[in-house]
C-alpha cells in the first residue's frame, strides 16, 4: 500500500518558535479554515503527531511546495 501524500508546513507562533510537521492535504485545509476563528485550541493530526495548539498565538502557516531541488541553484 503507498504511504499518503503529505505536505511540509510550518507554523509560527508569537513568541518566535516554529514548529515544523508533515501533514494531510486535507487536514491543511481544516486548519487553516480553524484559523479564522482566532481564539480556541484546535487539534492537528500530522504523519507523525497531533499537535495542540492555541490559535490566538499561531502568526503564520508556512507550506512548502513539493518542486524536486537540486544543488544551490534557483
Amino acid at each position: 500500500m503507498a504511504a499518503a501524500k503529505t505536505q511540509r508546513i510550518s507554523i509560527g507562533f508569537a513568541a518566535g518558535q516554529v514548529i515544523a510537521a508533515r501533514v494531510a492535504p486535507e487536514q491543511l485545509t481544516a486548519f487553516e479554515q480553524a484559523l479564522e476563528v482566532r481564539e480556541g485550541w484546535y487539534e492537528l493530526v500530522c504523519e507523525d503527531a497531533t499537535l495542540r495548539l492555541d490559535r490566538a498565538h499561531v502568526c503564520f502557516v508556512r507550506v512548502d511546495s513539493d518542486e524536486p531541488r537540486v544543488g544551490f541553484g534557483t
